[in-house]
């Protein structure tokens, strides 16, 4: 027998990861002293929670 996957989200994970898509967390991309939006470039303060131009939150 083939070994188990450690979960469902694993085997998902590893089901995108296959066919080229990140799995990993996404979160603000740094453009000098602002955050920037990794979707759409907007920039915004580093208080910033979610992008005010497309709506893009970091996931966790």
């Amino acid at each position: 027998m083939g070994a188990t996957p450690t979960g469902a989200d694993d085997v998902f994970d590893q089901f995108l990861t296959d066919r080229g898509h990140e799995t990993e967390p996404v979160g603000w991309d740094q453009n000098r002293r602002k955050k920037q939006c990794p979707d759409c470039g907007g920039l915004h303060d580093e208080a910033a929670t979610s992008c005010t131009v497309c709506g893009w939150t970091p996931s966790r």
